[in-house]
């Protein structure tokens, strides 16, 4: 395994770091434990989960990731050894998360409740990575910005400021229930105020951001990369294979039996048009090579010198071990070379 440092943090995460958003919904209580036996095993040593998981978010099952986590670690007696990083949602019409019914949204109270809510499910007094799942002001965040005009980034409700949520944010690490705070889903504008606002009024610094980044969804390469770079954000990169449309299985229509898009059909973004041309030419690519195309689609990932982890999530444990063996892999200049043709060719189909 190899390790980056967190931000600023001083803090050594595993570049693969061990996503859990089917716990609870695909996968049980016992395979989630299974699946963090092995990646502990092979030295990964952060789990991501969130307050809404599992996936899709749904009254019934939310919160069970984080329960499915908690049991592990108390059987485990091993949370000293864990990184543990878990998010509170933003801005939503769903109403299931609060007790009062209520929208969710980045207030104080609500954030109150959302982390004693998460503490409680995972069996610790801190967590050491506590995120914004996606920004408390309207944005259309997971799209490419330039597809909206002026008018749908105001409203008449902006949201909590960025200062009012850094100042809720601060006083859970000074109560030592928080050890660091990061994003996700964020733009570069909004990346860069909160840094603004926390250098100005002393405020904890946002060290990671949570964006998707894959083969077929190569933006943040365009303004939150050099963000990274200059100002030590480290991206955890989720989404890796493109909702599992990379590795090829569902080319011309295919549904495999228990896929994901089998399941739940959610993976609009990645059926976009010219999705499935890219998708066709990064599977050839990886079979000209002799790599599965996840190992490639990974491999590409950990390579990113912005990217702090990659993080993985499988269903079962073959998927697994591939995901974590990625590692491994050094794609070759000839080969990269060759994926930056096909994105030259085929651009972002699935922002």
């Amino acid at each position: 395994m190899e390790y980056r440092k967190l931000g600023r943090t001083g803090l050594d995460v595993s570049v693969i770091c061990l996503g859990t958003m089917t716990w609870g919904e695909q996968n049980s209580e016992a395979e989630g434990h299974a699946q963090m036996d092995y990646a502990f095993e092979q030295g990964v040593n952060v789990l991501d989960t969130a307050e809404l998981y599992a996936i899709p978010p749904r009254p019934e099952t939310q919160g069970s990731t984080e329960r499915i986590i908690g049991s592990w670690l108390r059987a485990r007696k091993n949370r000293d050894r864990v990184i543990l990083a878990t998010k509170v949602v933003g801005r939503s019409d769903m109403t299931w998360f609060r007790k009062d019914g209520a929208k969710s949204r980045l207030t104080r109270a609500q954030m109150t409740e959302a982390l004693e809510g998460s503490l409680a499910r995972l069996g610790t007094d801190y967590i050491d990575l506590y995120q914004l799942h996606f920004p408390d002001r309207p944005m259309p965040w997971g799209s490419n910005p330039t597809r909206f005009k002026a008018a749908d980034y105001t409203s008449p409700d902006d949201g909590e400021s960025f200062r009012n949520i850094l100042e809720t944010l601060d006083g859970f690490v000074r109560a030592g229930k928080v050890r660091h705070v990061g994003l996700s889903n964020e733009s570069a504008w909004g990346t860069m105020r909160f840094l603004f606002e926390s250098e100005v009024h002393g405020l904890p610094r946002m060290q990671s951001i949570q964006n998707a980044y894959n083969l077929l969804n190569r933006t943040y390469e365009t303004a939150l990369a050099e963000i990274t770079l200059r100002e030590e954000v480290g991206l955890l990169a989720y989404s890796p294979l493109a909702q599992g449309f990379l590795t090829g299985k569902y080319l011309d229509g295919a549904r495999p039996p228990g896929a994901r898009e089998t399941l739940f059909r959610r993976g609009q973004r990645y059926q976009k048009p010219g999705a499935e041309e890219a998708i066709r030419d990064y599977v050839a690519l990886a079979r000209e090579a002799g790599l599965d195309p996840a190992v490639m689609a990974h491999a590409f990932v950990n390579s990113r010198s912005f990217v702090t982890a990659n993080i993985i999530g499988a269903t079962s444990l073959e998927q697994l071990r591939l995901a974590v063996g990625s590692i491994a892999v050094r794609l070759p200049d000839d080969l990269l070379a060759r994926i930056d043709a096909v994105h030259q060719l085929r651009g972002n189909p699935a922002p």
